[in-house]
Protein backbone atom coordinates (compact mmCIF):
# COMPACT_ATOMS: atom_id res chain seq x y z
CA UNK A 1 0.00 0.00 0.00
CA UNK A 2 1.68 3.26 -1.12
CA UNK A 3 1.88 6.39 1.00
CA UNK A 4 -1.34 8.45 0.55
CA UNK A 5 -0.71 11.21 -1.99
CA UNK A 6 -3.34 13.39 -0.33
CA UNK A 7 -0.90 13.91 2.56
CA UNK A 8 1.66 15.59 0.31
CA UNK A 9 2.05 19.34 -0.05
CA UNK A 10 1.93 21.28 -3.29
CA UNK A 11 4.91 20.59 -5.58
CA UNK A 12 6.03 17.78 -3.28
CA UNK A 13 7.26 14.58 -4.93
CA UNK A 14 8.04 11.23 -3.34
CA UNK A 15 11.62 10.03 -3.77
CA UNK A 16 11.41 6.96 -1.51
CA UNK A 17 8.31 5.16 -0.21
CA UNK A 18 8.85 2.02 1.86
CA UNK A 19 7.46 -0.13 4.65
CA UNK A 20 9.76 -1.47 7.39
CA UNK A 21 11.97 -4.45 6.66
CA UNK A 22 10.23 -7.83 7.05
CA UNK A 23 12.19 -8.35 10.30
CA UNK A 24 9.64 -5.91 11.79
CA UNK A 25 7.37 -8.93 12.21
CA UNK A 26 10.14 -11.57 12.07
CA UNK A 27 10.17 -12.50 15.79
CA UNK A 28 6.39 -12.94 15.77
CA UNK A 29 6.57 -15.11 12.65
CA UNK A 30 9.31 -17.30 14.14
CA UNK A 31 7.35 -17.60 17.39
CA UNK A 32 4.19 -18.61 15.53
CA UNK A 33 6.00 -21.28 13.52
CA UNK A 34 7.75 -22.76 16.57
CA UNK A 35 4.59 -22.79 18.72
CA UNK A 36 2.54 -24.30 15.88
CA UNK A 37 5.04 -27.08 15.15
CA UNK A 38 5.42 -27.88 18.85
CA UNK A 39 1.66 -27.81 19.42
CA UNK A 40 0.87 -30.02 16.44
CA UNK A 41 3.56 -32.49 17.51
CA UNK A 42 2.10 -32.72 21.01
CA UNK A 43 -1.44 -33.09 19.68
CA UNK A 44 -0.23 -35.81 17.31
CA UNK A 45 1.26 -37.72 20.22
CA UNK A 46 -2.15 -37.84 21.90
CA UNK A 47 -4.21 -38.47 18.77
CA UNK A 48 -7.40 -40.39 19.55
CA UNK A 49 -7.25 -39.46 23.23
CA UNK A 50 -9.24 -36.76 25.04
CA UNK A 51 -7.50 -33.40 25.09
CA UNK A 52 -5.56 -32.78 28.27
CA UNK A 53 -4.82 -29.41 29.85
CA UNK A 54 -1.53 -29.46 27.92
CA UNK A 55 -3.43 -29.92 24.67
CA UNK A 56 -5.70 -26.98 25.38
CA UNK A 57 -2.67 -24.88 26.27
CA UNK A 58 -1.10 -25.83 22.94
CA UNK A 59 -4.20 -24.75 21.03
CA UNK A 60 -4.34 -21.50 22.99
CA UNK A 61 -0.66 -20.87 22.25
CA UNK A 62 -1.19 -21.39 18.52
CA UNK A 63 -4.17 -19.01 18.48
CA UNK A 64 -2.41 -16.33 20.54
CA UNK A 65 0.84 -16.42 18.54
CA UNK A 66 -1.11 -16.41 15.26
CA UNK A 67 -3.18 -13.44 16.38
CA UNK A 68 -0.02 -11.62 17.48
CA UNK A 69 1.49 -12.18 14.04
CA UNK A 70 -1.63 -10.84 12.30
CA UNK A 71 -1.56 -7.69 14.45
CA UNK A 72 2.11 -7.08 13.60
CA UNK A 73 1.45 -7.64 9.88
CA UNK A 74 -1.31 -5.01 9.96
CA UNK A 75 1.02 -2.58 11.77
CA UNK A 76 3.78 -3.29 9.24
CA UNK A 77 1.37 -2.59 6.39
CA UNK A 78 0.39 0.77 7.86
CA UNK A 79 3.91 1.91 8.79
CA UNK A 80 5.66 4.17 6.28
CA UNK A 81 9.10 5.66 5.86
CA UNK A 82 9.01 8.28 3.11
CA UNK A 83 11.53 10.71 1.66
CA UNK A 84 10.25 13.56 -0.51
CA UNK A 85 11.93 16.56 -2.07
CA UNK A 86 10.92 18.57 1.02
CA UNK A 87 11.00 16.27 4.07
CA UNK A 88 11.48 12.90 5.71
CA UNK A 89 8.20 11.37 6.94
CA UNK A 90 7.54 8.47 9.29
CA UNK A 91 3.97 7.42 10.08
CA UNK A 92 2.99 4.47 12.28
CA UNK A 93 -0.30 2.94 13.37
CA UNK A 94 -3.78 1.93 12.25
CA UNK A 95 -6.43 3.29 14.62
CA UNK A 96 -4.10 5.23 16.88
CA UNK A 97 -1.46 6.90 14.74
CA UNK A 98 1.65 8.95 15.32
CA UNK A 99 4.23 10.36 12.99
CA UNK A 100 7.46 12.29 12.63
CA UNK A 101 8.26 14.84 9.93
CA UNK A 102 11.72 16.35 9.47
CA UNK A 103 12.23 19.09 6.84
CA UNK A 104 15.28 18.43 4.69
CA UNK A 105 16.39 22.01 5.36
CA UNK A 106 16.71 21.14 9.06
CA UNK A 107 18.62 17.85 8.69
CA UNK A 108 22.21 18.16 9.88
CA UNK A 109 23.40 14.57 9.61
CA UNK A 110 22.19 11.04 8.84
CA UNK A 111 23.88 8.02 10.43
CA UNK A 112 23.11 4.33 10.17
CA UNK A 113 23.98 1.29 12.27
CA UNK A 114 23.92 -2.43 11.47
CA UNK A 115 24.94 -5.40 13.57
CA UNK A 116 26.46 -8.44 11.85
CA UNK A 117 23.09 -10.21 11.89
CA UNK A 118 21.34 -7.11 10.53
CA UNK A 119 23.83 -6.90 7.66
CA UNK A 120 23.09 -10.52 6.76
CA UNK A 121 19.34 -9.88 6.42
CA UNK A 122 19.63 -6.34 5.01
CA UNK A 123 18.12 -4.32 7.86
CA UNK A 124 19.42 -1.57 10.14
CA UNK A 125 18.69 1.63 12.03
CA UNK A 126 18.92 5.28 11.01
CA UNK A 127 19.64 8.25 13.26
CA UNK A 128 18.70 11.62 11.77
CA UNK A 129 20.12 14.68 13.53
CA UNK A 130 18.17 17.88 12.99
CA UNK A 131 17.83 21.34 14.45
CA UNK A 132 20.73 21.02 16.88
CA UNK A 133 23.38 18.57 17.94
CA UNK A 134 21.18 17.29 20.78
CA UNK A 135 18.17 16.66 18.55
CA UNK A 136 18.26 13.19 16.97
CA UNK A 137 15.42 10.95 15.78
CA UNK A 138 15.95 7.16 15.57
CA UNK A 139 14.25 5.02 12.92
CA UNK A 140 14.39 1.23 13.27
CA UNK A 141 13.88 -1.71 10.89
CA UNK A 142 14.99 0.23 7.81
CA UNK A 143 15.71 -1.87 4.72
CA UNK A 144 19.16 -1.20 3.19
CA UNK A 145 19.93 1.68 5.60
CA UNK A 146 23.15 2.71 3.84
CA UNK A 147 21.26 3.14 0.57
CA UNK A 148 18.52 5.09 2.35
CA UNK A 149 21.19 7.30 3.94
CA UNK A 150 22.57 8.12 0.49
CA UNK A 151 19.07 8.87 -0.84
CA UNK A 152 18.43 11.33 1.99
CA UNK A 153 21.81 13.03 1.43
CA UNK A 154 21.06 13.42 -2.28
CA UNK A 155 17.63 14.84 -1.48
CA UNK A 156 19.26 17.28 0.95
CA UNK A 157 21.79 18.32 -1.68
CA UNK A 158 19.09 18.83 -4.27
CA UNK A 159 16.94 20.85 -1.90
CA UNK A 160 19.76 23.10 -0.72
CA UNK A 161 21.23 23.55 -4.19
CA UNK A 162 17.83 24.65 -5.49
CA UNK A 163 17.40 27.09 -2.60
CA UNK A 164 20.87 28.59 -2.97
CA UNK A 165 20.56 29.02 -6.72
CA UNK A 166 17.09 30.54 -6.49
CA UNK A 167 17.81 33.36 -4.07
CA UNK A 168 20.19 34.46 -1.35
CA UNK A 169 19.50 32.98 2.06
CA UNK A 170 18.23 35.27 4.80
CA UNK A 171 18.94 32.80 7.63
CA UNK A 172 21.94 32.53 9.88
CA UNK A 173 24.97 33.28 7.71
CA UNK A 174 27.42 31.04 9.59
CA UNK A 175 25.01 28.12 9.35
CA UNK A 176 24.39 28.73 5.65
CA UNK A 177 28.11 28.95 4.96
CA UNK A 178 28.60 25.60 6.69
CA UNK A 179 25.88 24.06 4.55
CA UNK A 180 27.46 25.54 1.43
CA UNK A 181 30.77 23.96 2.35
CA UNK A 182 29.01 20.64 2.82
CA UNK A 183 27.49 20.94 -0.65
CA UNK A 184 30.88 21.75 -2.13
CA UNK A 185 32.55 18.85 -0.32
CA UNK A 186 29.91 16.41 -1.60
CA UNK A 187 30.30 17.72 -5.15
CA UNK A 188 26.83 19.29 -5.40
CA UNK A 189 28.42 22.72 -5.95
CA UNK A 190 31.50 23.60 -7.95
CA UNK A 191 34.19 25.84 -6.46
CA UNK A 192 32.98 28.74 -8.63
CA UNK A 193 29.37 28.24 -7.54
CA UNK A 194 30.50 28.02 -3.92
CA UNK A 195 32.35 31.33 -4.17
CA UNK A 196 29.41 32.95 -5.94
CA UNK A 197 26.91 31.86 -3.27
CA UNK A 198 29.35 32.82 -0.53
CA UNK A 199 29.60 36.34 -1.97
CA UNK A 200 25.81 36.56 -2.14
CA UNK A 201 25.51 35.57 1.51
CA UNK A 202 28.18 38.00 2.66
CA UNK A 203 27.07 40.78 0.30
Amino acid sequence: MPFPRKLLNDNENIILDMHPHWWYYGPQAVSTVVVSILGLWILGRFEGMPLTILGYLDLAGILVSGGWLIVELVKWRTTYFVVTNFRVISKVGTLARHGVEIPLDKVNNVNFHQSIFQRLIGVGNLLIESGGNDSAEPFTNISRPETVQNIIHKAMDGRMTQAFRAAPSHGDIADQLERLEGLRDRGALTDDEFEQQKRRLLG
